[in-house]
């Protein structure tokens, strides 16, 4: 666990041995001795992945590339991420948080906030990133079958009955059918005029590139994109809520920067309609006698911050309504429409937000890179030594595995002036003037690596980073919320930080004109 790795990192030091599985591991911490691991990759240390992971990803994957393969794989996957393709996106990723974030006030009970976040991330990959068409059932069978391909990604490498990498197997074999079948469709009924996704940005690119794509390589690239947009974002947007929540006074300042710029405010519509769907749900649940489970009715003299009010069970399931099965594809007016829930006529309260348009948001970029910062998604990273190298003055022995720590990196980091444990998304503002010609020096970036570094830096950033900007924009908007447990809960960081509980929280729609009123408290 961390206390235990931070116990033996203030014996020990930056670099100290330990063992996973029975065999040796250097970890490592640091901006100093990261940084050398990072920019040393294909020389000094290359990619480790266990072997079920291999398996279960396939070996057309950027996971799994040799040095020269990544190079090439990433040149495919340049386009995917580019500002344009980006752009294109947004609209349909917006929609989809905004019914999201419907759903969840809507809910006469607690929504376990980690597994809505991970439905609404695995929406986003399937929907908008790929343009696959879902009916709704379809939709959560997928999502399930994803799920325990993940859950076995890190399994002992036996594939018998009932093993882990057995199971894992056959959710690899169900989503390539799946994928197989829906990629040809796409082809099938491939309008020129049509806008893109990302599956459209790699078949184009690799063309460009002189190489046409196998199915094989489709369905795996296709595998791995909702991989990399699907746990560790929701991770992060359910760390960004829980933040938030903790710390009222920065959701004040986001909705005034929103205020500031004009950006979206309160949607009015979005309170009714979330009204009137609860009290429909509150009449016939007297007509039918059966309770609801209990949900903190907000009053403007009550106590916001629900203390001494638990939910029944930990892991209550979040009750929302589900979508219609209306999907569509295209970008800008039809990507709202992909799996929208049942919410009557269509708000009209909000325009789509742009890159440039959240580009101004400077506090809010802060709030985002704080969070990362204090709770990134993965704890570290891996390596194998391809060469036996010195480290802090230790000898590492070629063969061995190289752990860098993000989260004990982070946690010793020296080069801010507050505590590295306290939440202070100021620690990350750059006076205005400064503007585009600040540039942190090597050493001090390497302080900061929730996306690791070097030539394997995540290749999604920027689109992680626009999805919870996206996210936090019209959470502030719209809705507060509150715990629906006594405590805040404990925070489970392997092998992606979640919260135990799933964190359980109450939504409701802010009220006319709350949305400058008192902050959302609650007790630690």
């Amino acid at each position: 666990g961390s206390s235990f790795h931070s116990s033996r990192r203030q014996k020990y030091g930056a670099v100290f041995k330990t063992h996973l599985l029975g065999k040796p591991v250097i970890r490592v911490s640091g901006a100093d001795q990261v940084r050398k691991i990072l920019l040393s990759e294909h020389s000094l240390v290359g990619v480790q992945w266990p072997l079920s992971t291999q398996i279960l990803l396939g070996s057309h994957t950027l996971l799994n590339a040799g040095a020269e393969t990544h190079r090439q794989r990433r040149k495919l996957l340049a386009r995917v991420f580019s500002r344009s393709a980006l752009e294109s996106y947004l609209p349909g990723i917006q929609e989809l948080v905004r019914g999201e974030l419907r759903g969840w006030c809507r809910a006469p009970g607690p929504v376990a906030v980690y597994s809505s976040a991970k439905s609404l991330t695995f929406r986003v990959a399937a929907g908008v990133l790929l343009g696959l068409r879902l009916e709704e059932k379809r939709f959560a069978e997928l999502a399930r079958t994803f799920e325990q391909l993940v859950e076995n990604l890190f399994s002992l490498p036996l594939n018998i009955p009932f093993s882990g990498l057995r199971k894992g197997i056959k959710a690899r074999d169900l989503l390539h059918q799946y994928m197989e079948k829906a990629i040809l469709e796409k082809l099938q009924r491939k309008d020129p005029r049509a806008d893109s996704d990302a599956l459209d940005f790699i078949m184009d690119s690799a063309k460009e590139h002189g190489k046409e794509l196998t199915m094989q390589e489709l369905k795996e690239s296709a595998i791995e994109l909702i991989f990399a947009a699907f746990f560790t974002t929701a991770s992060a947007s359910t760390s960004l809520i829980l933040l938030l929540l903790k710390h009222p006074w920065a959701i004040q300042k986001i909705r005034q920067e929103l205020a500031s710029h004009d950006l979206p405010r309160q949607c009015h519509c979005f309170q009714q309609a979330c009204q009137k769907t609860v009290s429909e749900r509150e009449v016939q649940s007297k007509d039918s006698q059966a309770p609801l489970p209990p949900r903190l009715e907000w009053k403007a003299s009550a106590d916001p911050r629900g203390e001494g009010r638990a939910s029944p069970s930990p892991h209550v399931d979040r009750l929302v309504q589900k979508a219609s099965g209306s999907t569509g594809s295209e970008r800008q007016e039809e990507a709202g429409r992909l799996f929208r829930r049942s919410e009557g006529p269509e708000c009209n309260c909000h325009s789509h937000l742009t890159l440039e348009k959240m580009s101004r948001l400077r506090y809010l970029d802060c709030i985002v890179k704080e969070v990362l910062r204090l709770l990134p998604p993965v704890s570290g990273g891996y390596r194998t030594a391809l060469q036996t190298f010195e480290l802090d003055g230790y000898q590492i022995p070629k063969g061995w595995s190289v752990m860098y720590s993000i989260r004990d990196t982070h946690e010793t980091a020296s080069i801010y002036q507050s505590p590295p444990d306290t939440f202070d998304p100021e620690r990350f503002w750059v006076p205005q003037e400064e503007g585009k010609e600040h540039k942190a020096p090597s050493s001090v970036r390497f302080h900061y690596i929730p996306f690791g570094g070097g030539v394997r830096n995540c290749i999604g950033k920027e689109l992680a980073q626009a999805i919870l900007k996206l996210l936090a924009i019209e959470l502030v908007s719209t809705a507060r919320w509150e715990l629906a447990t006594p405590h805040f809960p404990k925070m489970q960081t392997v092998p992606i930080v979640h919260p135990v509980d799933d964190l359980q929280l109450y939504f409701h729609p802010l009220q006319p004109g709350r949305e400058s009123g008192e902050p959302n408290k609650a007790e630690t």
